[in-house]
């Protein structure tokens, strides 16, 4: 992995908006007390969210005081996880799957065209609204190849598809996630080939009546509650005392 560092150019100050700090309070009361470390995660994610998109190098700081750690404690975290983004991102953050399902389906073609509308990997076009970065499996191989845009997924794409999303976001019309293709989630192209019979879903009444027969599952307060062992070896043995009648500790 290469080396992630801060950006050069950082904000004086940060603080949490007055709403996300509530939400971070909360976020502390779910751990024990001298352990609000465990929340180094969750309000890192928040005040990248807060930021647009990324981590200022004051957030740091102002994360590890609240939970009580060293900054480069909380440095660490920020640089080893690439899902913070350590300088500013645009409007429309795309990760660009290239791994290999994605590339055999045609992934670079989606790299020459993030090139052509918005610049090298990590560049914010002047207008603020797009940067680009290629990143590994998403795990939306079936629909290959694919990008994420902010959260949401725009997959079985080419690059006059591609290009259309680019140009409806940047012109602020609604673009719709999923597949570009007309299909159907990730059922085969033209439609389900298998389980189509509408018999099989038709209720028989053969097995309606054997539904009918069978006896209900225990409810909870019932399956609680304490009955004799199954077998002896299920049984818990009694325990000899520590001392014998004449005070002696036993063997």
């Amino acid at each position: 992995m290469s080396v992630r560092r801060l950006a050069a150019e950082q904000p004086e100050t940060f603080a949490f908006t007055p709403k996300n700090l509530d939400w971070a309070k909360d976020q502390l009361m779910k751990y024990p007390q001298g352990r609000e470390a465990s929340a180094v995660l969750p309000l890192l994610w928040r005040a990248q969210e807060q930021c647009g998109g990324w981590l200022p190098e004051p957030a740091l700081r102002t994360i590890a005081d609240m939970l009580g750690m060293a900054y480069i404690r909380v440095y660490e975290i920020a640089t080893f996880y690439t899902m913070f983004n350590l300088a500013p991102v645009g409007r429309y953050y795309v990760q660009l799957c290239g791994t290999t399902p994605c590339w055999l389906r045609g992934a670079e073609a989606l790299k020459d065209t993030c090139r052509r509308m918005i610049g090298e990997p990590g560049h914010v076009t002047k207008d603020g609204m797009f940067s680009w970065i290629e990143v590994e499996c998403l795990g939306a191989c079936v629909n290959a190849p694919m990008v994420q845009i902010n959260k949401d997924y725009y997959e079985d794409l080419t690059p006059a598809s591609f290009e259309k999303i680019l140009v409806n976001l940047r012109e602020g019309r609604k673009v719709k996630p999923g597949p570009q293709d007309g299909r159907h989630s990730s059922e085969p192209f033209g439609g389900a080939t298998t389980l189509i019979d509408p018999k099989l879903y038709a209720a028989h009444p053969a097995a309606k009546a054997e539904a009918d027969d069978l006896e209900l599952a225990l409810t909870d307060s019932e399956a609680k509650k304490p009955s004799a062992a199954a077998s002896e070896r299920e049984a818990a043995e009694p325990k000899s005392p520590l001392r014998d009648s004449s005070g002696k500790r036993r063997k």
